[in-house]
């Protein structure tokens, strides 16, 4: 079982991308900033949303199935009830790195759905956010983290 550095050292390691739970407007969505920091990382990124073609002038595929070439790991930005739905797919893909945004509050942290993802092997990391960790991580993230890390909503990974 990886320490929650090193599956997050693995996660941000991959180079192909998608976060589920972007919305069509970006103000105030966390999955839409995430999406937009994580390609000024140079990461390859991919919106999922099954109601929208575009987020922030890009592509946006449909299901985590609908994006060519599949993807390395996937950051769940979407509500907690929608979690199941996104590690099932993740499950059935072949996507073995899964990452359930939270920064404070709830967040996409669904514990029943890091449990079924852990138990089909896959590596989850539930809370915090990728872009708080890293070498490009920015100083308001990385306060964020000191803050969750010692907090209840500090991340657990397997």
């Amino acid at each position: 079982m990886p320490t929650v550095a090193e599956a997050t050292a693995d996660f941000l390691a991959q180079r192909r991308i998608a976060v589920a739970g972007v919305s069509r407007t970006a103000a105030g969505h966390g999955g839409n900033y995430i999406y937009t920091a994580l390609k000024k990382r140079g990461y390859e990124v991919f919106a999922i949303n099954p109601n929208a073609d575009t987020v922030e002038g890009d592509p946006c595929y449909r299901t985590l199935a609908d994006v060519p070439g599949g993807v390395d790991g996937v950051v769940i930005a979407t509500s907690p009830s929608a979690a199941g739905a996104v590690v099932d797919d993740c499950i059935k893909l072949g996507v073995n790195r899964v990452w359930m945004h939270r920064s404070f509050g709830g967040g996409s942290v669904d514990d029943a759905a890091a449990q079924a993802g852990r138990a089909a092997g896959l590596t989850v990391i539930a809370g915090a956010c990728p872009l708080m960790f890293g070498a490009r991580a920015d100083i308001g993230h990385k306060c964020m983290r000191w803050v969750i890390g010692h907090t209840k909503a500090k991340p657990t990974a397997s």
